[in-house]
């Protein structure tokens, strides 16, 4: 046996193992290692007993889960656009071609149905109708003497001038009587006999126009020449009615009640015919004209009340038609809306029809945060699956916990900050609706809420 010494200075004999010395004092260190290990062990072999569960219970993350209740289809809303328009607007303008000489409104005067708005030069129709009406007046004045007759200082004038014809006659035949007798005996030359011949002629055919004129006086007008005469004054009223018109065309006048929104000439402007001068916009009556799908428009019924969007405004308005023909660049139907109270509305804003629909379809909704993105355009939800932890730390609830599975789903329909979904779920599953992107399978979690 060796001696060694140590640094109190005493010596002692230890055994050799192999090639090496063992100290004394590391005897005394292999008696107290299995004091040592068995706290350690025993931690091992108790690591699923309550303070492994505590510890676990310590990492469980907080979450927010929505219960699954079955829903039999929910309803779809879609916006269609249009725009705001006056139910009646007009470009006015003169008949006829003229200088301006009046314009009696501004743009935005409120005008109400036939008030003048301008006004036309109208000097030359003014001085033919001065002209037409004197014409009238001598026509008329014509025809209340034919309509009178003769007077008696006419017909007494007549017979006059017959009896006086009469006796220039009488004379004349006798002078031609004494002239033929002379010319037969020699004693006057032919010509003389020829002049007193025909000079009785002529006075007989003075006579006879003398009497006839007697006797037209004597039985009064004759009804052609009364006709004739009213023919002639209703020439001339109509002439004069020609010129009114002219004069009435040379006012624009107000077809309805509205708006000035145009103002297009000045006074002295010459305008042509058919030109614009001023525009007027109908007050109070709007329309919304919207273009829909035509299986949208047919759904809708004529007289059925729909609420449309104007801006940040709603106002009610009631279907007035559908038109019946196709637009082609859009493949729309346009249907008329008439806006009721629409005060404030300016005419071509956008209006904006929300037509809801329907869906037959079983299915469930959720909060958009509970979807999760999967591969190829999927997605999936998060659900509570078994429930662990809980019932060996009664002491204490917040540690209650539950394994994550997940679950495949079909977004059908989304609303906001919801979705409808459909797929591998159940009623009554409890999905998890906040921080699935801190989650995955088998995960460990705890509920603080439910979302509603």
């Amino acid at each position: 046996m060796a001696v060694t010494s140590s640094d109190s200075g005493l010596t002692e004999r230890s055994p050799q193992v192999g090639r090496f010395r063992l100290p004394v004092y590391g005897y005394k260190w292999l008696l107290l290692l299995p004091l040592v290990l068995l706290p350690a062990i025993w931690l091992v072999a108790n690591r699923t007993g309550p303070i492994a569960e505590q510890a676990e219970a310590a990492q469980l993350l907080p979450v927010e889960t929505a219960e699954l209740q079955s829903e039999e289809g929910y309803t779809t809303s879609r916006a269609y656009t249009g725009e705001l328009v006056a139910r009646r607007s007009s470009d006015l303008g003169f008949e006829r071609a003229g200088t301006v000489t009046e314009i009696l409104v501004d743009e935005g005067d409120v005008v109400a149905a036939g008030t003048p708005l301008a006004r036309l030069d109208v000097r030359d129709q003014t001085a033919q109708r001065r002209q037409l009406e004197a014409r009238k007046r001598q026509l008329m004045a014509q025809l209340r003497e034919l309509e009178t007759g003769p007077r008696l200082e006419d017909i007494a004038a007549a017979e006059a001038a017959v009896s006086d014809l009469s006796n220039q006659l009488e004379l004349a035949q006798l002078q031609a009587q004494r002239r033929a007798d002379l010319y037969s005996r020699g004693a006057v030359s032919r010509e003389e006999w020829d002049e007193r011949r025909f000079e009785a002629s002529a006075i007989t055919d003075r006579l006879a126009q003398a009497q006839s004129q007697l006797d037209e006086l004597r039985n009064g007008t004759r009804q052609e020449q009364v006709a004739a005469q009213e023919a002639g004054v209703e020439q001339i009223e109509a002439q004069l009615d020609a010129i009114d018109i002219v004069l009435d065309k040379s006012v624009l006048f107000a077809p309805f009640a509205g708006e000035v929104s145009l103002r297009a000439v000045d006074e002295g402007a010459v305008v042509g015919n058919g030109q614009t001068a001023i525009s007027l916009v109908e007050n109070g009556a709007v329309e919304a004209r919207i273009g829909l799908p035509v299986e949208v428009a047919n759904r809708l019924a004529v007289g059925e009340s729909q609420s449309i969007k104007v801006g940040n405004r709603s106002y009610s308005a009631v279907l007035k038609s559908r038109l019946p023909a196709i637009d082609e660049a859009s493949q729309t139907v346009t249907v008329v809306l008439e806006v009721e109270a629409a005060n404030q509305a300016v005419m071509g804003e956008t209006a904006r029809l929300v037509v809801s629909q329907q869906q037959a379809s079983s299915g469930y909704w959720l909060p958009g945060t509970a979807l999760i993105a999967g591969d190829r355009g999927l997605w999936s939800v998060y659900v509570l699956g078994e429930q662990v932890l809980g019932e060996r730390v009664a002491d204490n609830p917040e540690s209650a916990g539950y394994r994550v599975a997940r679950r495949d789903v079909e977004v059908l329909h989304t609303q906001g900050d919801r979705a409808f979904i459909r797929g591998l779920v159940e009623p009554g599953d409890r999905v998890i609706t906040s921080g699935t992107h801190r989650i995955v399978a088998d995960q460990l979690v705890t509920v603080t809420g439910e979302s509603r």
